[in-house]
């Protein structure tokens, strides 16, 4: 045996060996660095260079011999060897009891690690699934967050952020959720403390507190002209009745369309700056009450547009295309009023009151203040001065994670904003409190209760999002490359407790299916029924879907990333929205109002809603993703084409174009989605098909 290992070790020596190691260059490229072990440089050959030719090898016949012997030697030894001791194996009889007591052993004894990992349990019932989460979700529990979430102030950016989102990472860090932090530098517009906003109206000088982040400062002189909420359709009623609008300043009411919609609309038809007031007919609470909110026509920071506000990020030397040219401001309810009573009595002593336009109330043009004349337009100018200032702030965005047994790289993202303008109750505290919630009871499931999601479940805490949405926008500009492969949907928390009595949704096509299921899983705030039940049964998608605005929540993940989104709320009946956002009254006690006093028994209900939908999305086998919901809303659109290219086109406007192309890519989507649907269902028989059994056929 000696003189085998011998020969053997010869041989071996006899080649030489490099090894490879893999640096970074200085310049950030990787090269190859061949490193060759200590041998003699043959002749010819550069000492230090790479050779990877062996040298010959040392013809002996005897050492050859000896070491296929020994090769020989070894494989009859090791076969005799496994042969007598599998069949050992064999004899001995084996105890299916002693077996079983090791295993119970095993079982409920945890320090005891047995030596083969036992095999994954079965999945659990989906109805087991929801009783968990109900049993975790109570009011009780609720109180006690709402409370201790509830700030006085939580701007982006300020300490007051930082300090909450230091709180949630420590509470990710405690229910073992592995946190992390995604940091970004952005630019945030704020007024300036020495230079005040103001409104000059002759004599009459306004300095609204509120203010619209990302106008355009500067300092514009126009008539001032009522143009009620600024719409498309607002604006073309007052053309009509020969009332000018270049170089006018725009006094609007707030609601119906976003404040950045608001200013573009305005600017597209020559307006020098825009004034926005809430009215008594939406916002029924104290007149002097100022209104907060941002023009950025997109979201994200308008200042990196298309990329992520790393610290190093160098900002392009073009802004956002969607930052608004003209100045915009908000005023209260009161200063709104001043003016235009101001501005009708002046109208008045220079053109006659018959000459005066008004507002007719057919138009839909008038507001809720009974005594006051809506004139469309006056005679002398108002001076809007605008000096917002941009300034630097560092957000921290603060996710925790769940990690899925079966498919742990695809995952579902449920997000709340927690900043806002000022205390932010219903903006920002509940949807902070439900994440925090669904955190802890989803994790409970796992640890405590056997529940093993096939997929994983990934909390996020966004800041910036009262700028619009600039923290969840950031982080998909970082990193879009590997969230939209595999994020399957994006949930929004934000404002899911409105009020109570009614529900409405805006979602992506695929995912309509699973909130028709989801609602019919979930009682109503309200009796005894569920909310499907309470929305009208199989009319609930005429009631409940809202088409999704720019200022949602939920709309950068679908527009900007294509992932299937959804954000739902528990509201009054009756109303669009919340009237309180933006304003310094969006506290408990508004919220208790609009519920009834059933805030923390409302906010169970809509954590029970988030949560039925994303475990349905990580639990089940199948996905919850249905295409057949898109069939539709493109035959509807593609309707609306036909229709209006057929007006077109017989008005002259319009020649040599037909949308036939439109239909048949129509009709190309449905046969795609029938094949889809197929190939689903025969997964589903093969899975579900018995061991042993066979299919039958030609």
């Amino acid at each position: 045996m000696d003189r085998i290992r011998s020969a053997f070790s010869n041989v071996i020596k006899s080649e030489r060996y490099s090894r490879f190691t893999l640096q970074p260059a200085e310049d950030g490229e990787r090269q190859f660095e061949v490193k060759l072990d200590d041998a003699t440089e043959p002749p010819g050959q550069v000492p230090g260079s790479p050779s990877f030719r062996p040298a010959p090898l040392q013809q002996n016949n005897r050492k050859i011999c000896y070491l296929v012997l020994g090769v020989l030697l070894v494989f009859v030894t090791g076969y005799l060897v496994g042969f007598i001791s599998h069949r050992k194996h064999q004899d001995e009889p084996v105890n299916c009891s002693t077996d079983l007591e090791k295993d119970e052993k095993v079982e409920s004894n945890p320090t005891v690690s047995p030596a083969v990992a036992p095999a994954a349990q079965d999945q659990m019932d989906w109805k087991d699934v929801t009783q968990l989460l109900e049993q975790k979700l109570t009011s009780q529990a609720f109180d006690k967050t709402l409370r201790d979430f509830d700030l006085p102030r939580r701007l982006a950016g300020s300490g007051e952020d930082m300090s909450q989102a230091n709180r949630i990472f420590e509470e990710f860090k405690k229910l073992e959720m592995q946190p992390w932090t995604d940091i970004h530098h952005v630019q945030l517009q704020t007024p300036d403390s020495e230079r005040p906003n103001r409104v000059l109206f002759g004599s009459d000088v306004f300095k609204p507190e509120g203010y619209l982040a990302y106008s355009a400062p500067g300092k514009v002189e126009g008539k001032l002209v009522y143009g009620n909420y600024g719409r498309q359709e607002d604006l073309d009623v007052l053309q009509k009745k020969n009332v000018e609008l270049k170089g006018s300043v725009l006094l609007l009411r707030a609601g119906k369309i976003s404040f950045a919609e608001q200013v573009d609309n305005a600017a597209t038809k020559g307006a020098a700056a825009v004034l926005i007031y809430p009215d008594n007919e939406e916002y029924k609470f104290v007149a002097n009450t100022p209104l907060y909110g941002h023009v950025h026509l997109g979201s994200g920071d308008p200042y990196t547009p298309g990329f992520p506000s790393f610290n190093h990020t160098q900002f392009p030397p073009t802004p956002s295309s969607g930052l608004p040219k003209i100045p915009a401001q908000t005023i209260t309810a009161n200063m709104a009023t001043a003016l235009l009573k101001i501005v009708f009595k002046s109208a008045i002593s220079s053109l006659g009151k018959s000459a005066v336009p008004e507002a007719d109330a057919s138009s839909g043009f008038k507001g809720g203040f009974s005594s006051l004349t809506y004139s469309l337009g006056g005679s002398e100018n108002v001076t809007v001065e605008v000096n917002n200032v941009l300034v630097n702030r560092e957000i921290h965005n603060v996710f925790g994670v769940i990690k899925g047994f079966t498919d742990p790289d695809r995952y579902v993202v449920l997000g709340a904003n927690r900043d806002a303008w000022d205390r932010g109750y219903a903006k920002a505290t509940v949807g902070t409190s439900v994440l925090m919630e669904l955190a802890r009871a989803v994790q409970e499931m796992v640890e405590k209760d056997g529940f093993k999601p096939r997929r994983s479940l990934v909390f996020a805490s966004w800041s910036a999002g009262e700028y619009g949405n600039v923290g969840a926008t950031e982080w998909l500009e970082g990193y879009i490359s590997s969230i939209d492969k595999n994020v399957l949907t994006y949930i929004s928390l934000d404002g899911v407790v409105m009020g109570q009595g009614s529900f409405v949704a805006s979602a992506s096509p695929l995912l309509h299916s699973l909130l028709e299921r989801t609602m019919k899983g979930v009682k109503s705030p309200v009796g005894s029924q569920t909310v499907y039940e309470m929305m009208g049964r199989s009319n609930w998608e005429a009631n409940v879907l809202r088409p999704m605005s720019m200022n949602d929540p939920a709309y950068p993940f679908l527009a900007f990333s294509g992932i299937p989104s959804v954000s739902f709320h528990f509201i009054t009946p009756n109303t669009e929205a919340y009237t309180y956002y933006g304003t310094n009254m969006d506290n408990v006690d508004h919220l208790n109002y609009a519920t009834n006093h059933k805030t923390s028994e409302i906010t169970v209900l809509a954590a029970q809603f988030a949560g039925q939908m994303a475990l349905r999305l990580i639990h089940d086998h199948l996905l919850s993703l249905d295409v057949n919901r898109y069939s539709p809303v493109l035959l509807k659109a593609v309707s609306q084409v036909y229709k209006r290219i057929g007006q077109l086109s017989r008005s002259g406007q319009l020649k040599e174009v037909s949308p036939i192309w439109l239909g048949r890519a129509r009709g190309s989507f449905q046969r795609g989605v029938d094949s889809i649907n197929k190939d689903i269902s025969n997964r589903v028989e093969t899975t579900r098909r018995p061991l042993g059994s066979s299919t039958t056929g030609s």
